[in-house]
């Protein structure tokens, strides 16, 4: 492993990240590495850490060069390997402009659950096309120490419960993940977005993040939540050829989601770049040694 690890650290919403450029993916990212540099106590802090890599470098990415120059490489904050970061799409396009690998307009950006269109708008905002909800078969219901709420079963490259209560307060800390069932409906987990009502096509949420925790924000989620409750609200821009918007309130700022007729969504928001430096070579040494 390199000795010397480059990093900057960003957020989308306040779900925040350490960036990990790796254009030849060159440094080894081991589960137990990227849970240090993620810790919010011993190293840098993050939600999740981008691997910014060349797809064409990238085992897991190869086959997706012709599409997408980059992969994002995205990791949870225990070192978990996840298909899809909506703000952590966003936070990485944000760096590949500031970083001079790409400049205003569209992009693509490979990533475990397919490759994302990314629209940088020059005014700051960015745009991703998150792809299409499904919604798997089965009911499911989450629940969190004597509370229990039915569920919608959504999956947005990544798997999400989402439901509907009376007060966020219901869903506690979120600290450990919420009890869901069936056992079988998430073999490796899933995401759970509390949702609570706040106007026309409105909404705000809390999120657990499988790997993390609470969350201040969760791009996927979003859009988990934004379909969830068109759905409930009988709005299907399929049937009626019609696109729905939903503004979407998170603890760390506020996403605007749309679904077209053709069942893409797409998700706008901002990304910021806050520091960058250098991983400091003791720490690293010693990381090593506890952690061969």
């Amino acid at each position: 492993m390199s000795t010397r690890i480059a990093f900057l650290k960003g957020h989308g919403t306040e779900n925040d990240f350490v960036i990990v450029p790796d254009p030849e993916n060159s440094i080894e990212l081991p589960p137990a590495t990227v849970a240090a540099l993620c810790d919010r106590r011993a190293g840098v802090g993050g939600d999740g850490l981008l691997h910014v890599v060349r797809s064409a470098a990238h085992p897991d990415a190869r086959h997706l060069a012709a599409e997408a120059e980059w992969f994002m490489d995205y990791r949870n904050g225990d070192g978990s390997i996840a298909e899809m970061c909506g703000n952590g799409v966003r936070v990485f396009a944000h760096y590949l402009r500031r970083a001079g690998h790409v400049g205003d307009g569209d992009i693509a950006v490979a990533t475990r659950g397919g490759v994302k269109s990314v629209h940088i708008d020059k005014e700051g905002d960015i745009t991703v096309a998150m792809g299409k909800a499904l919604f798997p078969e089965g009911d499911v219901t989450v629940g969190v120490a004597d509370h229990t709420w039915p569920a919608r079963n959504v999956n947005m490259g990544n798997p999400h419960a989402v439901a509907f209560v009376d007060d966020l307060a219901q869903a506690g800390s979120l600290y450990s993940a919420p009890s869901f069932a069936p056992a079988t409906a998430y073999p490796h987990g899933v995401n759970v977005e509390f949702v609570v009502d706040r106007g026309p096509r409105h909404v705000a949420m809390r999120v657990h993040e499988r790997g993390v925790g609470e969350t201040r924000s969760c791009g996927t989620g979003a859009c988990a939540v934004a379909v969830a409750a068109a759905r409930r609200d009988g709005l299907d821009p399929a049937a009626t050829g019609a696109p729905v918007t939903y503004t979407v309130d998170l603890p760390g700022g506020r996403l605007v989601i749309t679904e077209r007729a053709d069942g893409e969504i797409e998700m706008t928001g901002p990304a910021v770049i806050v520091a960058e430096g250098e991983i400091d070579t003791d720490w690293l040494t010693v990381l090593e040694t506890v952690n061969p």
